[in-house]
């Protein structure tokens, strides 16, 4: 089964990238890291039985290693002010390609092409939740669905939750202009619920994900800078 893999990127410019990371990493050292582990990701992705890349990218690519990775997949740019916009953008625009849809993002640099070609697998609708209270993944048989992610408060503790929600009444917000295909009446949208996996936010994430993937380029990039933030 052929399917579009769409990563949600964000070029690794220090002082816009995994802020959080900062302190005890300094911003070039935080967009190191997000650099690793968006290669990684990407190295997934173009590993994946069946799957189309394509990275929807958000700021200007200035590292070489991040731009040949990129020439491998189909780039778009992200529109939109706020995330649960770009994210239903992102999904409109790849529409066009006709095929399920599984999204996720360059946080999760731990996944492997078994992992996202497993979770590719779903009738309707999937999610992937996130240990703090997010989510990793999400898969729409139709990309058109993610319009409701416009009304989803993000990078909230039940952001996940809400997510699921949104997801199983199909609501969309009534001023958004985008129109999302209705549910059969009566019928409650099956969701898959993928693998819980840890997403980097926080340094802790970081050296947690680390410690699973520790021949990767992210657990290399992470080990470089181990000594601060310690």
């Amino acid at each position: 089964m052929r399917f579009c893999l769409l990563v949600m990127a964000k070029s690794p410019v220090p002082g816009h990238v995994k802020t959080r990371l900062c302190p005890p990493l300094s911003p070039e050292e935080a967009a190191d890291v997000a650099a690793a582990a968006l290669l990684d990701t990407l190295a997934a992705a173009l590993e994946t039985p069946g799957a189309v890349p394509v990275v929807a990218l958000a700021g200007v690519v200035r590292r070489e290693d991040v731009r040949d990775a990129l020439a491998e997949c189909v780039v778009i740019p992200q529109r939109g002010v706020s995330f649960g916009d770009r994210l239903a953008n992102a999904h409109a625009d790849v529409a066009r390609f006709r095929m399920p849809v599984l999204q996720i993002g360059m946080d999760t640099p731990q996944v492997t092409p078994e992992l996202l070609e497993s979770c590719a697998e779903f009738e309707e609708t999937a999610l992937g939740l996130a240990l703090d209270g997010g989510w990793w993944a999400l898969g729409l048989r139709d990309p058109l669905r993610a319009a409701v992610l416009r009304d989803v408060p993000m990078s909230r503790a039940d952001t996940g939750a809400l997510t699921l929600e949104a997801l199983r009444g199909g609501r969309s917000r009534a001023d958004s202009g985008t129109r999302v295909p209705p549910a059969r009446a009566g019928v409650v949208p099956a969701v898959r619920m993928l693998p819980t996996l840890s997403d980097v936010d926080t340094i802790a994430d970081a050296h947690a994900v680390a410690a699973q993937i520790p021949h990767s380029r992210f657990a290399a990039a992470l080990a470089s800078v181990a000594a601060v933030t310690r």
